[in-house]
């Protein structure tokens, strides 16, 4: 076994480190989630906290990992008779991505509980995590379906693993931590809310304290024990001081004061429901007796209300998580009880938990510690330009007010990633058929099982009313779902296009689009062509937060190398599918048909579109051309790419229906 990185020799992230510290001393907090950038010790500060845990007693033999004093009822294992526990250390249970859904709530035999009647049952994940830590990493790329029996074993403390008819209970409280990186994809809501905290997390820019990282780390990777045994006085110290917070937990005192503060804070930010009111008192009594104080004050409520309220406040997907802090502390002070019980945005030294960890900070040893009147000139469409980024470029234009949308959805039945868009053979959904199970069966299909073993009863010498079942009988339910797709926008961003309205009503459609991407569990990317080429503005991606920037960015001015941005959309497409072939893709080419730059560009347009069409890519032009005198380049473009052209007033609400529509009638003719 691995020797895990110590947790007091984590430089910085004093957040990230006081977060996991609180469930340590307090798991009904309700775990952490931790959203940051890569390579910045989420996981490394995870891990090392089940180092720190305290060990627990189990009954002896309980797979379930029941408590002597107080055993699950229900436990398929049990009863259990009364008796001295066996102390073991508190488990860490890290849940894969692409883990299955029996690998986390069990696998249950379903062939002994039919033919014999019995619960033969092999626990999960679900069950190894119970009265312990369930890491995941990257969160926010869980499956829907295992996202949901997450939730639900979340929300109720116990399992249910059902096979038609026959089910199997267990208890699963653990302390729910997760990890994940916005770029990659945001997290369901349904989830984010069962986080009790979350810590925003990024790289240092000292180089001092960078350097400290490398060095801990080289030596670390040198000698893992020899490292260790360095930090183990440190760590005896914290895990002897979370003992202690547990032992004060139940005299600390949450006065009324304190209460009104937690209760004004949650209104102030609007956050739905009275979870954070709840998660906020657990907190901050939890920071309370980190510090070992028997009094909850003001500080605490202010710390408590950083981490609990930023992913519960009330916010569109594309403004930046976090609180206002001006505002957290003029409500802390409206509603404070005294001078006294004021917040302090920034506590000294001395402050609560001593040793420099204001707030209840964690110790950290010896370690260092954190501490426009541009020239203009005229561009392709006679538009201003903007000299700053360069010749013949302007100021990125501000996208209009994002809309609602209607489903784009492609053609046929996909097989690609669980979403809430295009049909597609899953695990979830309607059951459609049924087929022989290929390798473990998870789907019983019942009709069909009975069916298959109904006609050989006499021949297996069936006397009595059960059914005589074998393997050869079973037969797995074929279902139908809904898969994710990758919306890939090709825009032209040249002189032609610069003008602002135009292009601010193009990426109000695209952030449009993103919006009911991360609501569909879809990717979306950009490209954009302008100048002499083409540039991948937004590689395929679920972040709307990202996507939200980059998009507000996107500079426009110069030709339009039409040829260049449907080569790169190709590229882009060949790419995905290498990553994820079962991903399907719809092209969205933004552009009012004019080619211009480099010898011949219409024709080296227009073979770049009938590269594309090869491939059968679903494509969509959206006509950009204003003006009283139209050439029509882009319905031509459309016919070229066998897709189908829409003016772009056309893409709000109800047109995008129709213009999918005629996209799928145009894919069946062909």
């Amino acid at each position: 076994m691995s020797t895990p990185y110590p947790f007091t020799a984590v430089v910085g992230q004093d957040d990230l480190r006081l977060a996991l510290l609180l469930n340590a001393v307090s798991p009904s907090v309700g775990g952490v989630l931790v959203r940051g950038e890569k390579g910045t010790a989420k996981s490394t500060a995870v891990r090392a906290l089940s180092a720190l845990l305290p060990e627990v007693d189990v009954v002896p033999g309980c797979r379930f990992s029941c408590a002597p004093a107080a055993p699950d009822p229900g436990c398929p294992d049990g009863p259990h008779e009364p008796g001295p526990g066996v102390p073991r250390p508190a488990r860490m249970v890290e849940l894969p991505v692409g883990a299955s859904e029996d690998r986390l709530v069990g696998a249950l035999d379903i062939e002994r509980a039919l033919s014999e009647g019995v619960k033969a049952f092999e626990p999960g994940l679900l069950a190894d995590a119970h009265r312990g830590i369930l890491y995941v990493d990257e969160v926010n790329l869980l499956h829907d379906h295992l996202v949901d029996l997450l939730l639900d074993a979340a929300a109720m403390g116990a399992s249910y693993v059902e096979r038609e008819g026959v089910s199997v209970r267990h208890a699963a409280r653990f302390l729910l931590v997760g990890t994940m990186n916005p770029e990659e994809g945001e997290l369901r809501p349904q989830l984010l809310d069962r986080f009790g905290l979350t810590v925003e997390v990024a790289a240092s820019r000292e180089p001092e304290q960078r350097v400290e990282v490398v060095r801990r780390r080289l030596a670390y990777d040198d000698d893992p024990a020899v490292f260790t045994a360095r930090w183990a006085q440190e760590e005896a110290a914290v895990r002897a001081r979370i003992v202690a917070a547990r032992t004060l937990l139940p005299s600390v005192r949450l006065g009324d004061g304190a209460l009104r503060q937690i209760a004004a804070t949650c209104a102030a930010f609007e956050v739905d429901g009275m979870r954070a009111d709840i998660v906020m008192a657990r907190t901050a009594t939890a920071l309370a007796a980190w510090a070992g104080r028997t009094d909850v004050l003001a500080e605490d409520v202010r710390q408590a209300a950083l981490l609990a309220l930023p992913h519960r406040r009330r916010r569109n997907p594309f403004d930046a998580p976090g609180l206002d802090e001006g505002k957290l502390d003029e409500t802390l002070r409206e509603f404070g009880g005294s001078e006294d019980d004021d917040p302090d945005p920034d506590p000294g030294p001395d402050g609560p938990g001593g040793g420099g960890g204001g707030g209840g900070q964690p110790p950290q040893a010896d370690g260092p510690q954190d501490g426009s009147g541009a020239r203009t000139e005229a561009g392709e469409g006679g538009e201003p330009q903007t000299s700053g980024a360069g010749a013949g470029e302007q100021a990125p234009a501000r996208a209009a007010e994002p809309f609602r949308t209607k489903v784009l959805s492609v053609p046929g039945i996909g097989e690609g990633a669980a979403g809430r868009r295009s049909r597609a053979r899953t695990e979830q959904g309607r059951t459609t058929g049924a087929r022989r199970p290929r390798g473990t069966l998870n789907k019983l299909h019942l009709a069909a099982t009975v069916r298959a073993a109904a006609p050989h009863q006499r021949a297996r010498g069936r006397t009595g009313p059960g059914l005589l079942l074998r393997r050869d009988d079973l037969r797995q339910a074929v279902r139908e779902g809904h898969e994710s797709n990758l919306v890939l926008f090709v825009v032209d961003a040249s002189g032609s296009m610069a003008a602002r309205q135009r292009m601010g009503a193009v990426k109000g459609a695209v952030l449009s689009l993103l919006l009911d991407a991360y609501q569909r569990r879809d990717k979306v990317g950009l490209v954009s062509f302008r100048g002499s080429g083409a540039e991948v503005a937004l590689p395929p991606t679920s972040s709307v937060d990202a996507a939200a920037v980059r998009l507000e960015s996107l500079p426009t001015g110069g030709r339009t190398p039409l040829a260049a941005g449907l080569l790169k959309a190709h590229d882009v497409l060949r790419v995905e599918r290498l990553r994820d072939p079962v991903r399907r893709a719809l092209l969205v080419v933004v552009t009012d048909g004019r080619a211009t730059g480099g010898p011949e560009p219409v024709a080296l347009a227009g073979r770049a579109a009938r590269l594309l069409a090869s491939e059968s890519v679903a494509s969509v032009v959206v006509d950009c051309e204003s003006g009283p005198v139209r050439l029509g380049l882009a319905g031509q473009l459309a016919g070229e790419l066998g897709g189908t052209a829409v003016t772009l007033d056309e893409l709000r609400a109800d047109a995008i229906a129709g213009l999918v529509r005629d996209v799928q009638g145009n894919r069946r003719a062909a």
